[in-house]
């Protein structure tokens, strides 16, 4: 185990205890989950098994039960593949921190991987607080540690690249995994979730029950790795051109499956290194998953602040001030756009997508929150609405990447342009743009499939 991705939270002695606990929160998986080797590795040398804990709290920030549904097939899956490995686990309900610090009184130390909202930094500075024993946290969910590819706050994916790319290839290394000297027996825990029955269990959590599962896409890692599998076999091959043509779908969807941690980055930057596809095609997607979605991380890590329109680059928010009184032709309301409404029907068909499925192709979802900054009464309040339904139908919603592609919108990440009505020197696009660079009847056709195939 790279020692960079270990971080001591206490100065706690490790203690008499029945196993070592692995506190699972953001890294939702059994492969490829250095967090668990490294329990693994601890619980060999203590002569203890491992349990793997994880709490299931209602009302996760801005879920609803769409995400909720897809990480509990997660949940499932990670269940069948520890008891097949003789690992122990527990889903308890609870705040994630109070399950940890209740498991923790019957543990030797405790591992736990990384998160970098807040929320989840609190979580962890709790559980080190309170659990009055030993506890590591291991990053596991990117390719280059955050705090070791930089030390500040990047400007955009060119200050970021060639950090990574200097220290890339030292963590490129799989992970090997622990051999397990002790089998996890009967712990006596307090009953846990039951699992096998998740839209009844669904049924149970107080959560907003408005926006449901969808059939596009199941989580858990099987399902993760059969895409993955997929994507290699077929999309990989012309990404570099592919990527950029929505109705193709030439694409990974593994999103999702990174957003729960179902599925580790460095596993699929792995299989993507050793593909036989083009070194353009293969440089293309690295470039998408290790720069910009670890730009991203880094955004959220030394910017705790990082859902704030005043967050945003400081010519930004000038420029869209300069420009909050334009005319604007078109104004909707937050109803209108989530009803998708709008007068264009490209828009609207972007909208569908995401509202219906749970997700959007990337080129799509540039053009979506530049028109809801067209269409918003100032900048402040399209930064708002562009946030809350990206949060609120995205399966990928929530996490950094969320936060940093809604303000890349705004001007976060990118550079000054051309100055012009409404957005100033932020980027703009237009309905003529998609015409030009993308066969966009073809897009708004795919989801008119893509709709009936979800409600038929």
């Amino acid at each position: 185990m790279a020692p960079a991705r270990l971080e001591q939270l206490n100065d706690e002695p490790e203690r008499e205890g029945d196993y070592v606990l692995y506190w699972m929160q953001q890294s939702q998986r059994e492969a490829c989950n250095p967090a668990l080797e490294t329990a693994l590795v601890h619980a060999s040398r203590l002569g203890l098994p491992v349990l793997v804990g994880f709490g299931l709290m209602d009302g996760y920030p801005e879920a609803n039960a769409r995400h909720y549904a897809f990480m509990l097939e997660g949940l499932r899956d990670v269940a069948e593949a520890l008891s097949t490995r003789g690992i122990g686990f527990v889903v308890q309900r609870g705040a994630p921190d109070e399950v940890a610090i209740a498991l923790a009184r019957r543990a030797a130390l405790v591992v736990c991987d990384r998160g970098y909202l807040r929320h989840q930094k609190q979580w962890r500075r709790n559980v080190a607080e309170q659990a009055r024993r030993r506890v590591i946290q291991v990053e596991g969910d990117v390719v280059v540690p955050v705090a070791l590819a930089s030390g500040k706050i990047e400007t955009a994916a060119r200050t970021l690249r060639p950090k990574l790319q200097r220290l890339r290839e030292d963590f490129l290394q799989p992970l090997r995994r622990s051999p397990i000297k002790v089998q996890a027996g009967p712990l006596r825990l307090p009953p846990g979730v039951d699992l096998s029955d998740i839209p009844a269990l669904l049924g149970t959590l107080r959560i907003d029950h408005d926006i449901g599962p969808v059939r596009r896409f199941r989580g858990g890692a099987r399902e993760a790795q059969r895409r993955l599998a997929g994507f290699l076999d077929g999309p990989l091959d012309n990404y570099a051109e592919g990527r950029r043509e929505p109705a193709k779908e030439q694409v990974s969807f593994l999103s999702a499956y990174l957003h729960f941690g179902q599925i580790s980055p460095l596993e699929i930057a792995l299989a993507v290194t050793q593909a036989e596809a083009s070194r353009d095609d293969r440089a293309a997607y690295l470039e998408e998953l290790l720069v910009r979605r670890e730009l991203a991380m880094n955004f959220v890590e030394h910017q705790p602040h990082y859902d704030s329109y005043a967050r945003l680059p400081d010519w930004a928010q000038r420029t869209l001030e300069a420009h909050r009184s334009d005319p604007r032709p078109h104004i909707y309301s937050d109803v209108q756009l989530a009803a998708a409404q709008t007068h264009d029907r490209y828009w609207n068909a972007a909208m569908r997508e995401m509202r219906i499925t749970g997700y959007m192709h990337n080129h799509m979802r540039m053009y979506w929150g530049k028109k809801i900054l067209e269409w918003s009464l100032d900048p402040q309040k399209a930064f708002r609405t562009a946030l809350s339904l990206n949060n609120r139908y995205f399966l990928c919603g929530r996490d950094p990447n969320s936060y940093a592609n809604v303000a890349w919108c705004f001007g976060l990440h990118d550079r000054p342009w051309p100055e012009r009505a409404i957005f100033g020197k932020v980027r703009s696009m237009t309905a003529e743009g998609l015409k030009r660079k993308i066969d966009i009847e073809a897009y708004v056709k795919r989801v008119e499939e893509l709709a009936e195939a979800e409600t038929g």
